[in-house]
């Protein structure tokens, strides 16, 4: 069979030599999380499963859906004979493994991470050899109900509401890559549109005297900025890449141009410059800014047109079956009139990312910890603790350098009230934002997508909506115009601190319900009363769209949502990606100019 998800996975920051191990690994399911004393660790595994795919889904080959307290995975490799080269290591890197794993490699271990969404590197220096056979097994933990971050992950043992099937284990691709021992590690890029140039913190691993850091930025394959820095006391040296007035160009959604850039580690002792590492990236230059309740980009108003994506599919949950399924999930949402996504409870793979970028669509990143509270009521899906603040630094630093990405929502629909007492919920909401701010100055940050916003002066206010009436959701709105916008309420109480003149969206509403193929008694749900016609669909959207169009203190808005996802049967498309809807029809009701565009475009006129 050929290799599924083969695909280089870290496109912003490419090295020629690796090794996709995605495909056939030994696997088995361990009910009882007692597989390292039953001996796993040492014997052949019972089953086979196809990675990167969760057991969960189809396309893995196992295809169980109940719950899995703790799965194991085997596989051994040959490491390429070609990449014995002198003073380097060999690193296994893990795209996503859901949710606490451990690794061994030669029976050694070599590694252990937390968290579901985000990527992990294990060093094997001294146990991978070129040219000679590497044992790699993998326990991934996963007691989903454990009140850990899922995203919509369901607690249940069947699909219900907005819950879904769960992911256990490797959901994302597994790699080997042969590094340098002292080494470029990732590139943080911040485009600085005001002065025209780039600016790069680029760390090294294991630095040491005699280091240069030399980086060449390309528009269309020429040198247009260059810039060289010696990295013999600074661990992260910066460099700036300054643009010629010719040579600049903005990235957005009608332009979006990447410049091409390479970087270089040099060793220059003995007054010789020989090069230890080298990696390829790329960059766009964009800004994003706020003038009153205005988001701009590049110093323009773009109306943020959002859909609410949750990155499922009915074969490989969360995990895409090709690459070209990410794309076409894009050019989809496209085609319908929107221009950007909420990419909603769950830290999509960098790959989508990529294609964002090249493709200029807008995104707001976002984790995976939808009703998350102290763990005391009904309603808490999950148990706010510090390692939400750990796991969200680890995607903002994965994700940082993406132009597409043009804001950060840590949480989203926390509902408890505010009180007179500080709360887990208090600590950590206000410990993500404070975390998001200090990895990166260069976005907006919205605090909690809808319901209880908690920290004061953020730079984004929002609010979920779905009255599918479309002359009561615009007049629940008017009021934003006066500073007294909609608000969230919990059980006729105020959970949020005062509005006080951000830049304001509605961030969830919509969520017709239609799906004309649902058969007799299948689960299948929407909001509101389910539409009885396509034109009545039409009427209600069109309805639901102006109504923020033609608020002239609207930045954006957030549809819900790009797919049907399981029961949930409210998506502009089903979760096959069939078409419901004339997507030309969506896009013209879309596409038209916004009031606060209109209205910025008459005062510069």
């Amino acid at each position: 069979m050929s290799m599924p998800r083969p695909e280089y996975p870290r496109p912003q920051f490419v090295r020629p030599e690796w090794l996709c191990l995605n495909g056939e690994w030994e696997f088995e399911i361990d009910s009882g999380d007692s597989g390292l004393e039953r001996g796993l660790l040492e014997r052949p595994l019972t089953g086979r499963i196809i990675a990167p795919f969760a057991p969960e889904s189809e396309l893995s080959g196992v295809g169980c859906t109940d719950f899995m307290n703790a799965v194991w995975y085997r596989r051994t490799v040959t490491v390429p004979e070609s990449w014995a080269h002198d003073g380097h290591t060999v690193l296994l890197h893990f795209q996503a493994v859901d949710y606490d794993a451990t690794v061994w490699a030669n029976g050694v271990q070599v590694g252990r991470h937390r968290g579901g969404f985000t990527p992990f590197t294990c060093d094997l220096e001294g146990i991978a050899e070129p040219g000679r056979p590497l044992t790699i097994v993998v326990r991934a933990q996963d007691d989903t109900r454990a009140f850990k971050p899922v995203g919509k992950q369901s607690q249940r043992y069947g699909n219900f509401g907005c819950h879904y099937t769960r992911t256990t284990g490797i959901w994302q691709t597994v790699w080997l890559e042969p590094v340098p021992k002292t080494r470029l590690q990732r590139t943080r890029i911040t485009p600085d549109l005001a002065n025209a140039c780039f600016h790069l913190e680029q760390p090294i691993a294991r630095p040491r005297a005699g280091l240069v850091v030399h980086a060449r930025l390309l528009a269309e394959g020429r040198v247009v900025a260059s810039d060289e820095v010696s990295a013999d006391v600074d661990l992260a040296p910066r460099l700036l890449l300054a643009i010629p007035e010719a040579d600049r160009r903005c990235w957005s959604p009608d332009d979006p141009f990447l410049y091409d850039l390479e970087i270089e580690l040099l060793d220059v002792r003995d007054d010789k410059a020989r090069r230890i590492d080298a990696v390829q990236s790329y960059a766009g230059l964009r800004s994003v800014s706020l003038d009153g309740k205005a988001v701009r980009l590049n110093g323009e108003i773009v109306f943020q047109r959002l859909v609410l994506d949750q990155g499922y599919y009915p074969d490989g949950i969360m995990t895409a079956p090709s690459d070209e399924a990410l794309v076409r999930d894009i050019a989809l949402s496209i085609e319908a009139g929107f221009n950007g996504a909420r990419l909603h409870q769950k830290v999509f793979e960098e790959r989508f990312l990529y294609h964002a970028d090249r493709l200029g669509y807008l995104l707001w990143g976002e984790f995976g910890d939808w009703g998350c509270g102290d763990g005391t009521r009904r309603e808490d899906n999950q148990r706010v603790s510090p390692t939400y603040i750990t796991q969200w630094l680890e995607a903002l630093a994965r994700d940082y350098s993406h132009p597409s990405i043009v804001g950060w929502c840590p949480l989203n629909e926390t509902w408890q009230p505010l009180t007179d007492r500080i709360t887990a919920l208090d600590d950590v909401t206000h410990g993500m934002y404070l975390a998001t701010k200090a990895m990166d100055t260069s976005r907006p940050v919205l605090d909690a997508s809808g319901y209880s916003h908690r920290v004061v002066d953020a730079d984004i206010y929002d609010s979920h909506d779905y009255d599918q009436n479309p002359a009561t959701f615009a007049e629940r709105h008017a009021g934003l115009a006066e500073d007294a916008p909609f608000l969230n309420t919990a059980h006729d109480r105020v959970i949020s601190v005062p509005y006080r003149g951000q830049p304001y969206f509605v961030s969830e509403f919509g969520g017709i319900w239609w799906n004309p193929n649902a058969k007799p008694g299948e689960d299948s749900w929407g909001y509101g009363e389910r539409v009885k016609s396509l034109e009545e669909f039409y009427e209600r959207f069109e309805g639901l769209v102006n109504a923020l169009l033609d608020h002239p203190d609207m930045f954006g808005y957030c549809y819900t949502q790009l797919t049907d996802v399981f029961q949930e049967q409210n998506g502009v498309v089903g979760f096959d990606r069939a078409l419901k809807f004339d997507m030309a029809r969506l896009c013209a009701i879309q596409r038209r100019t916004a009031a606060i565009e209109e209205n910025d475009r008459k005062r510069d006129g």
